[in-house]
């Protein structure tokens, strides 16, 4: 657990779906993924730095490999500041754990910045795309919210606990979302709730809780699209200032236009 000091407003950056590969030529539906998060580090430099953390959301690589995780936590790295990682769908778990140590990138389930609170959970499903809060990870959940019931906090995952309104990717939510947000209705210090996976940007309100998910930094989907279908909005990232209070400001930063090529009429990935 790090602190920062009490009493002090909270600026955070969420980078998710990078999906890096062992090459930097790789690329996902024609976009170049690396070429994509170098512009998106560039804007994030450029417009909201100062910060004091980062939070990377899952499905930082594309193929589980550590040459990708290292490219990308070079890109993180590189903005000077604490960068907390949680794994996604096309993370290899381990490798993820392999490839952090005790520098700026980490991997850790919560962490403590002022009067703030973080905390990260994994959602993966071994084979599956889709998500999945296992008991370890719910008791997990239970046992950090009640150990600081005094201290705002933010509850980070990769797979939206809630639907989007978008049937091919709500397929692919947390299937147990019931058994969630039964514990998060008992802890009011939750002020929100952060998730990547849907390449998309979500901003509601739940029970006084803000459900906010994120653009990727390369490939978008279709906003409440039946089929796959991908958006031809530019790449992007979130910005999130915590106040002492428990309020956030929030939004989303994106680039001027895509970086590159995205074959639009792709069926799938």
């Amino acid at each position: 657990m790090t602190a920062i000091g009490p009493g002090k407003t909270i600026s955070v950056l969420q980078i998710t779906d990078t999906h890096l590969y062992a090459s930097s030529g790789g690329c996902l539906l024609g976009l170049n993924t690396n070429q994509s998060l170098e512009a998106v580090m560039a804007e994030a430099r450029l417009r909201h730095l100062p910060a004091d953390l980062v939070l990377a959301t899952g499905d930082l690589v594309h193929d589980g490999s550590s040459e990708a995780y290292q490219r990308t936590f070079d890109h993180l790295g590189s903005l000077g500041v604490p960068v907390y990682c949680l794994p996604g769908n096309h993370d290899e778990a381990a490798a993820l754990r392999d490839n952090t140590g005790n520098g700026l990138i980490r991997y850790a389930d919560h962490a403590l910045h002022g009067n703030w609170h973080f905390i990260l959970l994994d959602s993966t499903e071994p084979a599956s795309e889709g998500g999945h809060l296992h008991p370890d990870v719910l008791e997990t959940l239970e046992t950090r919210l009640q150990a600081a019931p005094d201290t705002h906090t933010l509850v980070c995952l990769h797979h939206q606990p809630v639907l989007m309104g978008s049937r091919w990717l709500d397929t692919m939510a947390i299937d147990n979302p019931d058994d969630f947000f039964a514990i998060i209705d008992r802890h009011p210090q939750v002020r929100g709730i952060l998730w990547g996976h849907v390449h998309q940007e979500f901003d509601q309100m739940r029970n006084a809780v803000r459900l906010l998910s994120t653009p990727s930094t390369c490939i978008q989907f279709m906003p409440r699209s039946t089929e796959f279908a991908l958006d031809d909005t530019a790449p992007g990232y979130r910005w999130l200032i915590l106040h002492e209070d428990g309020r956030i400001d929030t939004g989303v930063q994106r680039l001027a236009e895509i970086p590159g090529t995205i074959d639009l009429s792709s069926a799938g990935y």
